[in-house]
């Protein structure tokens, strides 16, 4: 029989604020606010072992449920044991706590431990995301080589590549599909054995398989695995024993017929503190780089996105906005639709220009782009039709020197570089050239039309 009682309280309530205060120290003040204050312990059903918490809307239910349900369930069971899952639901549309409802039965007994399963019986099952996966992915010019041969490492037919190795910055994809490698191959195979790690992880591991004198394990594992996944491998560089059993490990895996796996953020060549046999090796097969999205990319992945909340309506011109302004990161361009259309939920706001940049100040600043002095050498190079290599020679006639002024007028304007560290970048200047050029064009500026037409198309062009 079910009691209804205000509010959250007994054994589940007090575990829901300890969970609270955890959550907010482990998280941060910032993270905790935006997603997990608004939730509410809406039911509890001892019996069962089974909790449940509303959020204020379904977006803010889908992303806690995706990103922090793990996180909650181990939460719940280290102060209530009995709990076994979990239920994160919408329904909070005014923000408010509703009434809780409690079995008044009693507390089912603490579920026994299972018995460890005898060695080499059962195969660890790889931690993937659930969202990651390749119909998730959003395929453009710039991740088009490295999505195929995903693709075709995956479906598990007849390889010409082994190993697969993606490189690029952070950000851009390669995680997804690794992640997306694994349940794919999972989806042809069930009984495959899939291991996926990260090179740190490796390395801690093979450090306290080496102390616990138990080699033997960690190297049965990963070489006995249908499919080896080992991201970020720039993290070992100059582990020279670490090296060592990875050489070894991706040895065995492509001898077997295997697959293998392997991202970091630059390729083999670029790789520093690596033994050249590994670089090697990674060169053997197929080298894919992920490279940074092009606007056409970006707003193809808004728009993905917004296929999966088709409850929020965001203008055509805010999604134009975040594809041109977040250009670097495509997990950064995510994480600020997430904030956008969070924030306007929690505020009952419209989503327009105006909130983005409200809400987005921070992001936006970070994202602005970095004007190089090279650059605008080479700008105002072009526009006087002279060579770059002009900017640093020593010649002081004026169809020379007055472009040097104007680049070192815009680099003044443009960089955040110090004025010795522009005359340097000038054929070793002076600071005191700087600003005399500095000057000088300030005051030819407010005199000279022409001139002044030159500075600003030549900004607008930077600028762009």
């Amino acid at each position: 029989m079910l009691g209804m009682i205000e509010g959250p309280t007994g054994a589940a309530g007090q575990a829901w604020d300890s969970i609270r205060a955890g959550l907010r120290r482990d998280l941060g003040a910032r993270t905790f606010d935006t997603w997990l204050k608004a939730a509410a312990l809406t039911g509890f059903d001892a019996e069962e072992g089974g909790v449940t918490l509303a959020l204020p809307t379904p977006f803010m239910a889908s992303w806690v449920e995706t990103h922090y349900r793990e996180r909650l369930l181990h939460a719940w069971r280290a102060h209530l044991p009995l709990v076994r899952h979990v239920r994160i639901e919408a329904g909070l549309a005014d923000g408010t706590r509703p009434a809780l409802f409690i079995p008044a039965a009693e507390p089912a007994p603490e579920p026994a431990e299972p018995e460890p399963a005898e060695p080499g019986t059962a195969f660890p099952e790889p931690v993937l995301e659930a969202r990651y996966t390749f119909e998730a992915f959003v395929v453009g010019k710039a991740n088009e080589v490295a999505y195929n041969a995903a693709r075709t490492l995956a479906e598990g037919g007849q390889l010409g590549f082994n190993p697969l190795f993606l490189h690029g910055a952070t950000g851009l994809g390669k995680t997804h599909l690794m992640h997306a490698i694994g349940h794919e191959f999972r989806r042809r195979s069930a009984k495959a054995r899939i291991v996926y790690m990260s090179a740190e992880k490796f390395m801690f591991e093979f450090v306290a398989a080496m102390r616990a004198k138990d080699t033997y394990s960690f190297k049965q594992r990963l070489r006995s695995a249908d499919l080896l996944m080992i991201d970020d491998v720039q993290f070992i560089a100059g582990k020279d024993s670490t090296q060592e059993e990875f050489f070894h490990t991706m040895n065995e895996i492509i001898a077997s017929g295997k697959r293998l796996v392997i991202t970091a953020d630059r390729s083999p060549q670029d790789l520093e503190g690596i033994e050249s046999r590994i670089l090697s090796r990674l060169s053997w097969g197929l080298v894919a780089d992920v490279n940074m999205a092009d606007f056409e990319l970006r707003l193809n992945i808004i728009a993905k996105k917004l296929e999966g909340l088709p409850h929020v309506h965001v203008p055509d011109e805010v999604v134009l906005f975040l594809a041109k302004r977040i250009a670097s990161n495509v997990r950064e361009l995510e994480g600020a639709l997430n904030r956008v259309v969070a924030y306007a939920a929690l505020s009952n706001r419209p989503i327009d220009i105006a909130f983005v940049e409200e809400t987005l100040t921070d992001v936006l600043r970070a994202h602005q782009r970095r004007i190089t002095i090279d650059e605008i050498q080479r700008k105002v190079s072009d526009h006087y039709r002279i060579r770059q290599a002009e900017m640093m020679s020593a010649r002081r006639a004026r169809e020379v020197a007055r472009p040097r002024q104007i680049a070192m007028y815009l680099a003044k304007q443009l960089t955040p570089r110090s004025l010795p560290e522009i005359g340097r970048r000038f054929g070793g200047r002076d600071h005191t050239t700087v600003i005399h050029a500095v000057r000088q064009i300030e005051k030819l500026r407010k005199a000279d039309a022409e001139l002044d037409a030159d500075v600003r198309l030549l900004l607008r062009q930077l600028e762009a």
